[in-house]
This record gives C-alpha cells, structure tokens and sequence, in this order.
C-alpha cells in the first residue's frame, strides 16, 4: 500500500496540499498488478479505476479493425486511465494492456468523488490531475499532425530514451504513427 509521502511525490509537480489530504487518498488506493500482456482494460469496458503507474509499462490501444494502434504509453508515475470511459462510466473503444510487469495504484470511480466531495482541495487535485492528462494528449496530437516521423521519433529518443530498452519496436511505431518497416529504417538513417 502506497504511503502517504509516496502519493503526495507523484502529485507534488501539480498541486501541493497538506498531509492529510494524501492520507485520505492513500487510503482510497487500491494496489493491483498485472503479468506482461494481460489486458487491463477491455475494447468497449468500462473504466473503474484511476491510475498511477507504480512499476513496470501500459499502453492504450484502438482496434482499426486489421490491428491495435497504440495511442498512448505509460511508465511509472504516470497517471493512466480511459478517461473518456471513466469520467463518462460508459464503455469506449480503448484497450490497456500491461506491457511489461506491471503494479498500479488504482483509486476507484466512487472513492474518487467521495474524496472531491469531502473539500475543495480534492476537487483542485482533481481538477489539477485532468488538466496534465490533457495537455499531454494534445501536444501529443499536435505533434503527430505536425511534425514529420524523423522529428517525432528524435523527440521521443530525446524526451523518453528508456522507451527503446522497455517497449517492442512495432508498438513504438504506432504510436508514432509509423509501421515497424518505416521505424527500422528511420532509426537506421538517424544513428549513420
């Protein structure tokens, strides 16, 4: 079980608040694990639970009805969820699957709103957790219309180099828009 001091680490970057609010999310947190490759989520399930990434790697999968295109990889303390499906509690199209060993601190959808209801400063946290998760996405999705595969693949090596030792090579591709034939040969053209 996560301590206190341990929850209050992974928000501390967006909002700080006093001891006692990490102790009642603390308290909330439910700790799962997951084996390599087992599935999370499920394509059309419905997300319970708000994520952090304790130890190992996730990723976030759409079918386009040939294959599952990665939209999203997750490492530790990162927040991770279905937030459309979580926020909604409706089923979505979007499939997590562990991609390595992985331990998440999963805190559910109703003890999430028990704690945004016991003061304003859950809700500030809340408020603070959506904000990061969106603007991560979108500067991801700009990136991806905007940028050419060579800038988003070097931006990737730059931004997070432990990706290539953790995650196959055909996941990297999808979610840099790229097929695993057009990554190899990017990678080779960069390291000459």
């Amino acid at each position: 079980m996560p301590t206190p001091k341990q929850i209050q680490q992974i928000f501390a970057p967006y909002y700080n608040a006093e001891n006692k609010i990490w102790e009642g999310f603390s308290e909330k947190i439910q700790v799962r694990q997951f084996r390599k490759n087992e599935i999370i989520k499920d394509y059309d399930g419905v997300e319970k639970y708000l994520n952090i990434v304790a130890e190992g790697s996730a990723g976030l999968f759409v079918w386009d009805g040939k294959k599952d295109i990665c939209i999203n990889l997750l490492y530790e303390s990162s927040f991770m969820s279905d937030y459309f499906s979580f926020l909604k509690q409706q089923p979505s199209g979007i499939k997590t699957e562990a991609l390595e060993d992985c331990t998440l601190w999963s805190i559910s959808y109703p003890d999430l709103n028990e704690l945004y209801s016991r003061n304003e400063t859950g809700l500030r946290i809340g408020k603070a957790v959506a904000e990061v998760m969106f603007l991560k996405k979108q500067q991801e999705q700009v990136n991806l219309l905007t940028l050419s595969p060579k800038e988003r693949y070097l931006n990737l090596v730059k931004q997070r180099p432990e990706i290539f030792q953790r995650t196959p090579l055909k996941i990297i591709a999808s979610y840099l828009g790229l097929t695993a034939e057009s990554l190899s040969r990017l990678r080779k053209r960069v390291s000459k």
